[in-house]
């Protein structure tokens, strides 16, 4: 057999290897959109994989009948304005880690890496009397200064990763041709570190519009709740609206997965990036 041949036969099993792979992880996610076009009926009384007769009543009952789209819309709320904030607060810190040296940056930046070994659960206590006394429980201003304040810490290191990679040269050329250091800063480092800038977007925003344990602690009034709170109103005290439940969750993983299809890019290209430096 020749070694092209052997190549290509080597490449197809590798893609059906990887093919079933996929298929066997996402399965529960395949599941979930097939109840969700359920009745109540079929999705209690069948075992099938696919709905015998397509409805898309539940979609009309969450979408329309209950408070979700709200919850989503606090959700959208939080995400993106932790997101901005965590950019924002990352990009500086993370560029000052980079290019300054000292005492100072030095103990900053090995606190950083103690405050990402504790686990955010046992901050709940701290946070819920800190934030009590600001009057901030039950507000989005309370939860996006808890999840930017959560998240921070890797955000930083990560845009500090990724800036030790950019030689100061460039910088220097810059400040030869006329700009200060802040403005080198905002006109050649910011552009060049956009993947990733880009990188640390995503994993925030994700982070945040998944996030339970803290905001079932900060957040109580149905005005205020997430949608990762929203979906407890679907379970009953005995058992569950399981159409209802699974169509709430479909909805709810539409924007991450079309925030990861049109940021992947990104996402790939900034850890690559980072991860190197020189």
């Amino acid at each position: 057999m020749k070694l092209g041949n052997r190549k290509t036969i080597k490449d197809i099993l590798t893609y059906i290897g990887l093919a079933i792979i996929v298929i066997i992880v996402d399965f529960p996610f395949f599941q979930m959109v097939s109840v969700s076009f359920k009745t109540r009926a079929e999705a209690l009384g069948t075992t099938g994989f696919f709905p015998q007769h397509i409805s898309i009543n539940n979609i009309v009952r969450v979408w329309m009948q209950t408070d979700f789209p709200h919850n989503i819309l606090n959700s959208v709320i939080v995400s993106v304005s932790t997101t901005i904030c965590c950019i924002i607060i990352a990009v500086i810190a993370g560029y000052a880690l980079s290019r300054f040296r000292g005492k100072v940056f030095s103990g900053y930046a090995v606190l950083l890496l103690m405050l990402q070994l504790f686990p955010a659960i046992l901050l709940l206590i701290p946070l819920f009397v800190i934030l009590t006394g600001m009057g901030l429980v039950d507000t989005l201003l309370g939860c996006i200064l808890t999840y930017t304040t959560t998240n921070l810490a890797f955000s930083i290191w990560m845009v500090k990763g990724f800036m030790d990679s950019i030689p100061f040269d460039l910088e220097e050329a810059g400040m030869i041709d006329g700009c200060t250091q802040f403005t080198a800063f905002l006109r050649l480092i910011i552009p060049i570190s956009m993947p990733g800038i880009s990188t640390v977007g995503i994993f925030t925003f994700i982070n945040s519009w998944s996030e339970y344990t803290l905001a079932s602690i900060l957040l109580r009034s149905d005005r205020n709740i997430t949608l990762t709170l929203g979906l407890q109103k679907f379970v009953l005290q005995f058992t569950a609206d399981w159409p209802a439940l699974m169509t709430a969750s479909s909805i709810a993983t539409i924007p991450t997965i079309l925030f990861l299809v049109f940021a992947q890019k990104y996402l790939i290209r900034g850890m690559s990036a980072g991860a190197v430096k020189g």
